[in-house]
């Protein structure tokens, strides 16, 4: 699945976050540039809203508790004032570039799971935001371990 270039990965962290912990607040911004195919990620215990470009085709991704563990929580835009057919093709753009955003998350900060080997096996959520029943949804995509 290795489709990460880490030479492309630029990796920020924000205040009061330490490349080992807190696991929350722990937040990740990924934004790209089409232009030159690098990859911007940004962790910090806010998300990096002043990264967010206006097509907003960033991933949101946080730590989260409940009953059963920590879990990494996923969110990304697929509509909003794009209407049906925008939305139609950036949920398949979402779809198919996601396995690269969690490399990179996972990748840019690899530090962090080696001091928590326990997240490795945490499971990953993706919330597909949409005002479209047919695109919003909840989403399980295998644990932190597959993106490695």
């Amino acid at each position: 699945m290795i489709r990460l270039n880490p030479d492309k990965l630029s990796v920020e962290f924000g205040d009061k976050i330490a490349r080992t912990h807190p696991i929350i607040p722990r937040r990740y911004t990924l934004t790209h540039s089409d232009i030159t195919a690098e990859l911007f990620l940004t962790i910090a215990q806010k998300y990096a809203y002043d990264k967010i470009n206006p097509n907003r085709d960033e991933v949101l991704a946080e730590w989260r508790l409940d009953e059963h563990g920590h879990y990494l929580y996923i969110s990304v835009l697929v509509d909003g004032e794009f209407g049906l057919i925008k939305a139609f093709i950036r949920n398949r753009i979402f779809i198919q570039e996601l396995p690269l955003a969690l490399e990179a998350i996972v990748y840019g900060d690899q530090e962090f799971f080696k001091a928590h080997p326990i997240l490795n096996n945490s499971p990953i959520y993706v919330k597909f935001i949409s005002s479209y029943p047919a695109f919003n949804r909840t989403e399980y995509w295998g644990k932190v371990s597959a993106y490695k």
